[in-house]
């Protein structure tokens, strides 16, 4: 871990030193020499660091060598925002402070203590909490599917994983089974083993040996594998159930099974772990339990039975404050359980007295001392297991507001602004930080909300106490600042000063903060906020000013009248999202030429784009809600070699020269009189089957008169690698989907606003053979008729405002792939989504039906 996090370090030391050698008074030659100097120092740090325990001492190591390169790397954008804005400034005065020397001297000093570290073991072997709770609650469905499992006879050793994020209740739902008395009866060995992530092989093999013989002198003085052969020899013959709780990685799990005889089908392993990916390789495609959170009256019954006990009627006066609190540990028992400790402890004979309490307690149930301590220990397991480039990104999360979804897109772009996300060769930025997250998922620190119908995380978040143990590592390391407005009117002093913080995140109220308080926060390089407060004001006065080395800035919160000339000082910016009330991207726009992702929101239906987009070299993303209006891409200029989306532009925008500039783009959003478009009357899409576009958005701003006039392009201008295409507006007419059918990659459809009109639908021509979810919204569709080979691979079908469809087709039950079915105010086809249900039903047991509203 040590290792990594300094290699992960020295990665941005290199960029750094590589990326600012003309500032730095360097020829390449010399740079390289110094670089190469330091790669050497830091290659001995690392090997120390490996000879090294693992242990705070390491970490503070770790912890100095990003500092050096944090001050390196403020020194020299302070220089660049000075020279920006005086020319005449003597560079002089910032040679010394730029220096590689001290660099090095400070990696001297590092190597030095690192050798006198080497000897030092001072890390604590890890004793697992005790664990024999009488108070085991929920799960109940899977409980009864995994007993089942357990004593199901089969032809094939069985593995069953349980994985769940920290505290989900993995041990104490395997404790439950553990001790079942239909268990105990079904196995006549039963053996518990407590892996975690410092187990010993040798001390595992002689737990399971126990079992069956007394470990003389003979038994210990052999070799582990000889060891793990005799724990084979006796269990081969045995019906036994072996509880492996607590495995952290596939390794662990290959040297684990090399006591288990996997030829022995009346055997079982029930084991647990906090990594997905350990369930999957363990259980080799057979299925796995992933332990969801507890419920609402599940989360009620454990805190009551924590706080009150078995035998005792919790009061009604403590009942509503006692939901209150279940409710805000977020479904994690773990939570519950600690908070049940203190409500019991706090509690007395005299009932106002412990409602009082309870009350206290409830406003800071995650902060509160016993329950912090108890989470953070069970987290710093999962966080000091990430490699190092994933905890920047984890900590990151604490940036965002409690139980906030997060949309990934979003998320990976900002982790990519901030500079978390190393380069790869073979992967673009996006997929590398697409990988991260999903690491981070597997690790069961992130949850995935929403996905999509190809199994891509949509949205994302972080469970209440993961957050709350963001926010508190983050401030210990400087690394962020949450600034919290009270209901009291008072703000919550931040828990480290503001001045060395390098990101912040405001909650409302936020402007109300920076103008009644001198902010000095000249580190800062990263302002987000979620305020929900409706200002119109200036971009200047409210922000700008105040941090000047900024790389990543969210203030879509605010409407902006204006947008001032000192935010084109902030040339590190390379994500920035912003709303306003303007029509004009200004020229000067162009000055931030580091920026990789521009967002702009605005109240017009157009957007005159006077910035040169295509001088702006790291673009990567640019988008808008409105209309905009491009300035002309000539075919003279280098082709982009960044843009991957952009949306929406304007139908005059769509132009050959464009789509040769833009040869990577992978989404396209076109707003505006599409008839024009499809026409060949204004702009073209000669050039679009040249891109390789994956997502297109086409959204209709002129009705055509009349309406079931609407035209649509052939198929053969789309994109051949098309698998996302949404239409709105278009009222085209039902007989072009023979069009879309016909788009070979095509997998996922939304028609929006009238996309299609007419009372009848009856689906012919080409099936969509790869479409995976279709979505139809706000039309006047009466009739439709199709059958299952319409649409042989559909997942997921959603019918929003569809209020005059009488029904859905029966024949799409047949089809093998469905797995759910959304409907909103679509009441006369309810019927019919419940008999597709109910068939469905019969053969997957998984299968959603979500009907809003309700018709029961």
């Amino acid at each position: 871990m040590a290792c990594a996090a300094c290699e992960f370090v020295f990665y941005n030391l290199r960029e750094e030193l590589v990326y600012r050698s003309r500032f730095l008074f360097l020829t390449m030659k010399d740079a390289k020499n110094k670089i190469e100097n330091l790669q050497r120092d830091v290659d001995v740090l690392n090997d120390n660091l490996k000879k090294m325990i693992k242990n705070e001492n390491t970490m503070q190591l770790v912890r100095e060598i990003q500092y050096v390169v944090d001050e390196v790397e403020n020194t020299v954008d302070t220089f660049d925002a000075v020279q920006k804005r005086y020319k005449s400034i003597s560079w002089r005065h910032w040679k010394n402070r730029l220096d590689v020397d001290p660099i090095r001297i400070k990696i001297e000093d590092l190597l030095r203590r690192s050798t006198y570290n080497l000897p030092i073991n001072d890390e604590d072997v890890y004793e697992p909490p005790p664990f024999r709770s009488h108070l085991v609650v929920g799960f109940e469905d899977v409980t009864l599917d995994i007993m089942r499992r357990l004593t199901q006879q089969t032809d094939y050793f069985d593995v069953i994983p349980v994985i769940g994020m920290f505290g989900s209740g993995k041990t104490s739902l395997a404790w439950k089974i553990f001790k079942d008395w239909s268990i105990e009866y079904e196995f006549p060995i039963c053996i518990w083993l407590t892996v975690s992530q410092r187990f010993s092989y040798r001390d595992i093999n002689l737990q399971i040996l126990k079992k069956f013989i007394t470990l003389n002198d003979r038994i210990l003085a052999k070799a582990d594998y000889q060891l793990a052969d005799l724990a084979v020899s006796y269990l081969e013959r045995e019906r036994f159930l072996i509880i492996l709780d607590d495995v952290w990685n596939t390794a662990d799990w290959d040297r684990l099974q090399e006591a288990l005889p996997k030829d022995n089908a009346k055997g079982k392993v029930l084991i647990t772990s906090r990594i997905t990916e350990v369930g999957r390789y363990a259980s080799r495609g057979r299925p796995l339990y992933n332990l969801r959170l507890f419920t609402s009256k599940e989360s009620w019954e454990l805190l009551r039975l924590e706080a009150v006990g078995k035998q005792l009627d919790c009061p009604s006066e403590l009942e509503v404050v006692g939901r209150e609190i279940a409710k805000s540990c977020d479904g994690l028992p773990l939570a519950i359980t600690a908070i049940g400790h203190i409500l019991a402890k706090g509690s007395s004979s005299d009932l106002n007295q412990t409602r009082h309490y309870w009350e206290k307690v409830s406003r800071y149930v995650n902060s509160y001392p016993d329950v912090a301590d108890s989470m953070k220990k069970s987290i710093s397991l999962s966080y000091e297991e990430l490699p190092y480039n994933l905890r920047r990104c984890f900590l990151y999360f604490g940036l965002f507001p409690k139980g906030y979804e997060i949309r990934v897109s979003k998320l990976i772009r900002m982790w990519i602004g901030e500079g978390f996300v190393q380069q790869h060769r073979e992967r673009s930025l996006e997929e590398t930080a697409e990988s991260y997250l999903e690491d981070l998922i597997n690790r069961n620190l992130v949850e995935s909300c929403k996905v999509g119908p190809d199994g891509s995380v949509k949205t994302c978040r972080v469970h209440v106490t993961l957050r709350y143990f963001c926010q508190t590592e983050a401030a210990n390391e400087n690394f962020l600042q949450e600034i919290k407005f009270q209901s009291n009117g008072e703000f919550v002093h931040p828990t480290s000063g503001i001045l060395d913080c390098r990101r912040l995140s405001l909650s409302p109220n936020c402007l109300e903060f920076i103008s009644t308080r001198p902010l000095i926060a000249p580190r800062v390089r990263s302002f987000v906020s979620f305020s929900n407060e409706n200002y119109i004001g200036s971009l200047e006065n409210s922000i700008i000013g105040f941090f000047k080395l900024l790389r990543v800035l969210d203030v879509r919160a605010f409407k902006f009248t204006k947008i001032e000339s000192d935010i084109y000082d902030l040339f590190h910016l390379r994500y920035i999202a912003l709303s306003t009330v303007l029509s004009v991207l200004p020229t000067k726009f162009n000055q931030l030429w580091n920026i990789q992702t521009l967002i702009v929101d605005t109240t017009c239906p157009t957007l005159k784009v006077e910035a040169d987009i295509w001088k702006m070299r790291q673009l990567r993303h640019f988008k808008t809600n409105a209309s905009a209006t491009l300035p002309q891409a000539t075919k003279s200029g280098k082709y982009s070699s960044e843009l991957q989306t952009l949306g929406f532009i304007s139908v005059e925008s769509c132009t050959a020269e464009l789509f040769q500039r833009a040869q990577n783009l992978r989404e396209l959003g076109i707003r505006g009189k599409l008839p024009l478009l499809f026409e060949g009357r204004s702009g073209s899409l000669d050039s679009l089957r040249k891109v390789k576009l994956e997502k297109l958005k086409l959204i209709n701003d002129s009705y055509p008169k009349p309406r079931w006039e609407g035209i649509l392009i052939k198929s053969s201008q789309f994109p051949s690698g098309l698998t996302s295409l949404t239409l709105s507006g278009t009222f085209l007419s039902w007989k072009h989907m023979s069009t879309l059918g016909s788009l070979e990659k095509l997998e996922v459809l939304k028609l929006k606003d009238n996309a299609f009109s007419g009372n009848f639908w009856g689906a012919v021509g080409a099936a969509f053979e790869r479409l995976l979810l279709l979505h139809i919204e706000d039309t006047d569709l009466v009739v439709w008729k199709a059958s299952a080979n319409h649409y042989p691979s559909l997942r997921s079908l959603v019918l929003k405002y569809c209020e005059k469809l009488r029904g859905i087709p029966a024949e799409l039950a047949e089809i093998p792939s469905l797995q759910k079915l959304e409907l909103y105010n679509c009441i006369y086809a309810a019927k019919s989504a419940k008999e597709i249900s109910d068939a469905k039903k019969r053969t997957l047991a998984a299968f959603m039906l979500s009907i809003f509203p309700s018709i029961e």
